[in-house]
């Protein structure tokens, strides 16, 4: 039996409990996109706009498909974990772990193969501009060749914070920080390697992080400690993982093409617009950390709270983090409206694209709040087990309605306030979608009808 300390999700004030867990996930995850922006500084200040191009533009959007798939199929493991940890099932907590490092490693692997074979393919599938094809191609063949580490360190802070333990990736995520802000320092504005130096400290940043995740572990008490010995996929458990993560994996895939589908047409208008478009997509991340952490915050506490039979304080928490995830939407539009020109003047001194990344963002950032309900009722729900139709409704409430908007709307009215119109809207419709849906799947999930009934 897990001691009762480590199971604090299903007990106590559940606001204190979702803030005391959510803290380290909103500032771990602040660290990961801190050194993302790092490279975007560094890189746009002393290698230029065709650089930073290259790092953030189409090759971000390609390793996004893939690491988002292979993530989001690992969550299914998570999910198991959680409600395994919650019902306090030692042993199959065991298996789901190393079931989970297994698929990790597995999935790795297949990225690296597929990365390096076809990431050269993508980047002219994309239509990415000619000055920043070669630097684009450097950048995804060293990111590919350190997928194994990247997906370790991934689905090993998942189990860490499956079991309620915040804490240990937020530290390993600031050493993996300061790591790659050193190389980064190093590699491109002493050695000036450009593009190469930033994925070089990326790649080794991520290796360093996935030692740390792996230490971790080993060093884990009860059913959560990974040994070499156990390091193999349970059948069964392989087969719910994939069954609960696969709709999660492919709803990421419809995300990640989407957004590839937008960046090509972006593409089509020129070096500046694309700059402008990552340097929003830096900034725009820092708000998208809050919201995941919350998304991450829900799941985790439905999930231990589903397998404890504690529905009712399921559903409390998707309403505690729903409320506070709304507070974070407000403050971070206010701030961003605010702030816009300085900030995106850190990364570049250019006026044209400083004025095209604000012009961007009054199109999005006022519209943040839109989305929360989406995030928070897909958290609690997949927590739970239940991942297919929350993730149709994102699929075609987001990613199809907006592919859609790309070959219908767009080459009608050639702007970029055309393209910006769609998040917002997008997030409407599939917000609508899930209030509809809510609570028909809470009479699925057993509510109503006594605590610890489940159909």
């Amino acid at each position: 039996m897990q001691p009762k300390r480590q199971n604090a999700i299903t007990e106590g004030v559940i606001w204190r409990q979702v803030l005391a867990f959510f803290f380290p996930i909103m500032l771990g995850t602040l660290f990961q996109q801190l050194y993302n922006t790092v490279d975007a500084v560094v890189v746009g200040r002393f290698a230029g706009k065709a650089a930073l191009a290259a790092v953030g533009g189409s090759a971000a959007q390609i390793l996004n498909l893939l690491v988002s798939f292979f993530v989001g199929l690992s969550s299914g493991a998570t999910v198991i974990v959680s409600q395994y940890f919650g019902a306090r099932d030692s042993a199959n907590v065991s298996r789901a772990v190393h079931t989970a490092l297994w698929l990790a490693i597995a999935a790795g692997a297949a990225m690296t193969v597929l990365g390096l074979a076809f990431a050269p393919w993508l980047l002219r599938l994309m239509n990415t501009p000619s000055e920043t094809l070669a630097d684009s191609a450097v950048y995804l063949r060293i990111i590919f060749a350190a997928m194994i580490p990247s997906m370790v360190f991934n689905v090993g802070s998942g189990v860490l914070r499956a079991v309620g333990d915040s804490r240990h990736p937020l530290y390993f995520l600031i050493a993996a920080c300061l790591i790659n802000v050193a190389l980064d320092v190093l590699f491109v504005a002493g050695l000036r390697w450009s593009v190469m130096g930033v994925a070089v400290a990326t790649a080794l940043a991520q290796t360093a992080s996935a030692l740390l995740v792996l230490w971790s572990l080993c060093r884990g008490q009860g059913g959560t400690r990974l040994t070499l010995r156990g390091l193999r996929p349970d059948g069964p458990l392989l087969a719910r993982t994939v069954q609960i993560g696969l709709p999660t994996g492919m709803q990421t895939v419809m995300y990640s093409v989407s957004n590839m589908i937008i960046t090509a047409t972006i593409n089509g208008f020129g070096t500046n617009t694309v700059a402008a478009w990552v340097a929003l997509g830096k900034v725009d991340a820092l708000y998208w950390m809050i919201n995941n952490a919350f998304g991450v915050s829900v799941m985790t506490f439905a999930g231990q709270n589903y397998g404890a039979h504690k529905l009712d304080r399921a559903e409390r928490s998707m309403f505690v983090c729903m409320g506070l995830s709304l507070a974070a939407a407000w403050l971070f539009s206010g701030v961003f409206m605010l702030l816009a020109r300085p900030v995106y003047g850190i990364f570049t001194r250019e006026a044209e694209v400083i004025d095209l990344a604000v012009e961007m963002m009054r199109y999005i950032t006022p519209y943040y709040f839109l989305f929360v309900p989406i995030e928070m009722i897909s958290g609690a729900l997949r927590g739970m087990g239940r991942t297919l139709v929350p993730t149709l409704l994102t699929a075609a409430g987001i990613c199809v309605f907006r592919v859609i908007w790309m070959f219908t709307l767009v080459p009608r009215w050639p702007v970029m306030r055309t393209i910006i119109l769609s998040y917002p809207i997008s997030w409407i419709i599939t917000t609508i979608a899930f209030a509809y849906y809510y609570p028909h799947a809470r009479r699925k999930l057993g509510f109503g009808k006594g605590v610890g009934s489940r159909e």
